[in-house]
């Protein structure tokens, strides 16, 4: 007997628990950034093998700027040497790499090697994944809602909107999971998780 499994076309995931899951083991947050970072790359390798075509994730919240200078300085650099020696990886999986947040917000060196990114595997046909970077909901929104202001309109449409957010080409999210047994949103996806399933882990994201 066969069964047929529907897929949800886009994943969205709030990867929550990193220095939960350093502090319970006594050691730095780092630490947990870095396992963290190791479990989104096995698990962008497992919805590519299943065939799902979107997954988004929350890396840096416009909230995180109020982290420590050092963790925050440590998390940009973490950043920036993962995308430059994940290349080989995308290619050999087709993986697509966009980026949503406001850019101009983020250093230059870390602005730099996310378009580098952006633009080396903008023609991949695989899983694309969007990477949430200084991204905030409600600042994708105003975003968007001040392109629309600048040229000048007269009224504003929910279509409107929704063509001038950061990634128009990317469906709205079907299913939002989070980990480490939070229930709440925080500002990830707005308006493209209206209509999403929501499911929510107790497992901290390294895990």
């Amino acid at each position: 007997m066969s069964f047929e499994v529907n897929l949800p076309n886009h994943i969205g995931f709030i990867m929550d628990g990193n220095g939960r899951w350093a502090k319970e083991r006594g050691l730095l947050r780092t630490k947990g950034h870095q396992q963290g970072l190791e479990s989104a790359k096995i698990l962008i390798k497992h919805c590519s093998d299943i065939g799902i075509k979107y997954v988004s994730l929350y890396v840096f919240s416009t909230e995180n700027w109020k982290r420590t200078v050092d963790e925050i300085n440590f998390l940009m650099i973490l950043i920036k040497n993962h995308l430059k020696k994940e290349y080989g990886f995308y290619k050999k999986n087709q993986i697509k790499v966009v980026h949503s947040g406001d850019i101009l917000g983020l250093p230059k060196d870390v602005q730099k090697v996310i378009s580098d990114a952006v633009n080396e595997t903008k023609d991949y046909k695989g899983l694309t994944v969007n990477l949430l970077i200084n991204y905030g909901g409600r600042n994708e929104i105003v975003r968007s809602v001040n392109k629309i202001l600048s040229s000048k309109v007269t009224e504003i449409t929910e279509d409107d909107i929704y063509k001038n957010l950061d990634n128009p080409d990317i469906p709205e999210v079907d299913l939002m999971i989070r980990s480490s047994g939070e229930q709440r949103l925080s500002n990830f996806l707005l308006w493209q998780c209206a209509y999403s399933e929501f499911y929510y882990s107790n497992v901290l994201w390294p895990d």
